[in-house]
């Protein structure tokens, strides 16, 4: 296949390339795209060095697969015509989640949903490592309502935003200074922000309220009752997040754990007495979601569960997610 990535130099970019590569994805001609500043280095992948180009419509002619890593603009500007030129794309930006013609898709979920369809979405990083856990207890047990604290990654702001955790933490340490910030709203090391993009009119971030629009997007629930608190933590690339859900039919933690332990795309991780359950540490670089802490929730009764996850916001929360569906997408 020829395989073009487009925003190649970035974080989730760089992700793409090298997940393409583990899997061994049919690639034949791999062109990496980025900005004009970018053109011309040349960036090492699995195929070897490749020159990176800029991205016009005429480059990318031709290409059978287009994964997108760049901003929702591009992808406004970009994303149809390319599909309507025949090539499959896979779009990691919010732009068209939510467009009723585009499906959003997380495989293990709802890979039916990708049929003939040119243009797939890949959703929000925090909703696809959710919704690969809700999804099996749901079919399982129902869902009535989810409620979920975040605890989000520098790399969900990209590589600027990692760059940024590191320089200044090593400000704080190596030179005895104050932390400052330019990605971040404010400094993050040894911080935590309890805001991820803009405040909306109903007191919840834009972040927070994509949990819920992608979530009953995908699981195809659209009265699921979702409510989410996204906080940004001096971690560098692994989601986590503290999952309450009230079930329509009676669960207990076992049976829970019996249905996570068989989902594809989770790993159980849940023995208390031996200190053993999801962590960032832990998580890095792993396809699957890590589960754990599972219990009764006493709230719900026999009706409530609280789990943690653990997931690899580069991974299943970018990359490894838009190359599972570029796997199952008709190409060529």
């Amino acid at each position: 296949m020829r395989v073009g990535v487009i925003g190649a130099t970035g974080a989730v970019g760089k992700e793409l390339v090298e997940v393409l590569g583990k899997r061994r994805f049919p690639v034949t001609t791999l062109k990496l795209f980025a900005s004009a500043r970018s053109a011309g280095t040349r960036q090492q992948t699995p195929w070897g060095e490749v020159a990176i180009e800029e991205f016009t419509p005429a480059a990318a002619k031709g290409l059978d697969l287009a994964l997108l890593a760049v901003s929702g603009d591009f992808a406004k500007a970009h994303a149809r015509a390319l599909a309507a030129e025949g090539v499959a794309v896979v779009d990691n930006s919010s732009a068209l989640r939510l467009e009723p013609d585009v499906p959003l898709v997380v495989p293990e979920v709802n890979a039916d949903a990708i049929g003939d369809h040119k243009l797939i979405a890949n959703p929000n990083c925090t909703t696809a490592i959710l919704v690969v856990a809700l999804e099996p207890l749901r079919q399982a047990f129902g869902l009535k309502r989810v409620i979920v604290s975040t605890y989000q990654a520098a790399s969900g702001a990209g590589a600027e935003g990692m760059a940024e955790l590191e320089q200044e933490s090593r400000r704080v340490l190596l030179e005895g200074g104050q932390p400052g910030h330019a990605v971040f709203a404010h400094p993050l090391p040894f911080n935590v922000i309890p805001q991820i993009d803009s405040f909306q009119p109903n007191g919840y971030t834009r972040e927070e309220m994509k949990v819920a629009w992608e979530s009953r997007k995908i699981m195809g629930l659209p009265d699921l009752l979702v409510s989410c608190t996204a906080v940004r933590i001096p971690t560098f690339r692994v989601h986590a997040e503290a999952v309450t859900i009230e079930t329509e039919r009676p669960v207990t933690p076992e049976a829970a754990r019996a249905v996570l332990a068989r989902a594809a795309g989770v790993k159980v991780v849940d023995d208390p007495a031996q200190q053993r359950y999801p962590m960032p540490l832990t998580a890095t670089g792993q396809d699957d979601v890590e589960a754990g802490r599972i219990r009764a929730n006493p709230v719900f009764g026999d009706h409530g569960l609280d789990i943690f996850l653990c997931g690899d916001q580069l991974l299943k929360g970018a990359a490894l997610n838009a190359v599972q569906i570029a796997e199952r997408m008709r190409l060529g």
